[in-house]
């Protein structure tokens, strides 16, 4: 458990997956990154539950889906710490969001929906996500066949972080972490998890300047302190 602080500002953003994806879905998380890039230090929790009954994201033309996708990567790569509450089914949109967040809750009852609808996986960017957290082996046969995840089985595979008996639990260790990850700098955050997300594909040769730029940075503002 990340020891909790009071210096930090919580955002909520409570996320229903059950929805096809709209203009409006798009416009929730967009806005939630903007409110968390204006509020330095600031952690975001996101309270995710749903599937959706018909395949996702619905009958949407490929312009909606690329604005979706651009909000999400706003989300990843927000200047603020964020962390993901799970209760019950989550797939669909709120899957989506769900592989975008840094520290993730679930109680004992959820299941991650890689599939809905009875459908194929969705081809957007969570798949890339998902082959990136965890590997294509390990995942193959829950998206090409559809069989849910349980709560235990997606920690086995790191796609969650703690999981534990119901909601309340749930929302306190959520509000512990994000006092744990609200003592940070937030464009610090934002360095080191571009870092993690950038090592898997690029080269050590590639990724030294940056490493070493961060590192840089990081003694300067200690030199301050």
């Amino acid at each position: 458990m990340i020891p909790a602080r009071t210096d930090h500002t919580e955002l909520r953003l409570r996320f229903d997956g059950r929805r096809p994806l709209s203009a409006d879905l798009v416009a929730e998380v967009t806005g939630f990154a903007d409110r968390l890039e204006a509020e330095p230090g600031s952690v975001g929790v996101l309270e995710l539950s749903g599937a959706p009954i018909d395949p996702f994201p619905g009958r949407v033309g490929i312009q909606l889906v690329n604005r979706w996708e651009r909000g999400l990567r706003r989300l990843e790569l927000a200047a603020a710490a964020t962390v993901a509450v799970l209760s019950g089914e989550c797939g669909g949109a709120a899957l989506d969001v769900l592989l975008t967040t840094d520290y993730r809750v679930a109680t004992r009852d959820t299941s991650l929906m890689l599939t809905a609808g009875g459908g194929a996986a969705w081809p957007g960017m969570s798949l890339y996500r998902l082959a990136n957290q965890v590997g294509v082996g390990r995942l193959r046969g829950s998206v090409l066949l559809g069989r849910p995840l349980s709560a235990l089985e997606a920690a086995g595979l790191s796609l969650l972080d703690e999981v534990v008996d119901d909601a309340g639990a749930a929302m306190r260790t959520a509000g512990s972490v994000a006092g744990g990850l609200g003592g940070h700098q937030g464009q610090d955050v934002a360095i080191r998890r571009r870092l993690m997300l950038d090592a898997a594909v690029t080269s050590y040769e590639e990724a030294l300047g940056a490493h070493l730029a961060a590192c840089d940075r990081a003694l300067r503002l200690a030199g301050r302190s």
